[in-house]
């Protein structure tokens, strides 16, 4: 093979090479960038949650347990779950309705089935409660619509 054909097989190569480590960075990055915006925190109840941050709906019931909170630092886009206190009662100040908006985040402690099931609102949030846990989520679209018709509520 002359000097030709060697750099066309090393060009080959390394194209090769870079396409196979492409296959492998690039899902990494995208799962980065994705996930760089958002911020997900373990409580053991909801006073704890809280008291921690201040974006936590003050509906969720300070005897709540296992609270999962994941939250966009970008919007107003949230997730929540958390064992309720009272065997699967709405907490106080919710109320049986229609969901509004649509989840724009995601996690795998999150039901996939959560929306179908949500049929009632507590505050800006839309709840599902399956057994005793409640499962909620916020829609930063419809936070900023509140806000601009002053009528935003936890």
């Amino acid at each position: 093979m002359g000097v030709a054909g060697k750099v066309a097989v090393g060009a080959l190569t390394g194209a090769a090479v870079l396409a196979a480590g492409a296959l492998v960075v690039v899902p990494k990055a995208h799962d980065w960038f994705d996930d760089r915006h958002q911020q997900k925190s373990h409580y053991a109840s909801g006073a704890a949650a809280k008291q921690d941050h201040a974006s936590v709906p003050r509906w969720l019931p300070d005897g709540a347990t296992k609270v999962t909170y994941l939250r966009s630092t970008t919007g107003g886009d949230r997730l929540i779950s958390a064992t309720l206190p009272d065997g699967g009662k709405l907490p106080a100040g919710c109320q049986k309705g229609k969901p509004e908006g649509t989840v724009r985040l995601s996690a795998a402690w999150f039901p996939n089935d959560a929306v179908a099931r949500a049929d009632a609102r507590c505050g800006l949030y839309n709840v599902a409660v399956i057994g005793d846990r409640l499962y909620g989520w916020q829609d930063d679209v419809v936070v900023i619509a509140a806000r601009k018709a002053g009528t935003t509520t936890e």
